[in-house]
């Protein structure tokens, strides 16, 4: 699973492809797959950010 996000990390288009599901993640459970999409939610990582520093 960590070599699938350090892709979409180096591939953030692929990101807005999951969210309007004209891509998809073989292997990848509908569950796996909104925690990936909600994680790549800036809003979401702008707010948790702090947790971080």
């Amino acid at each position: 699973m960590i070599n699938v996000i350090q892709y979409l990390e180096q591939n953030l288009s692929l990101i807005t492809l999951l969210k309007e599901k004209k891509a998809s993640l073989v292997g990848v459970t509908e569950l796996e797959l909104n925690a990936i999409i909600t994680s790549f939610d800036e809003e979401v990582r702008l707010e948790s950010s702090g947790f971080w520093f």
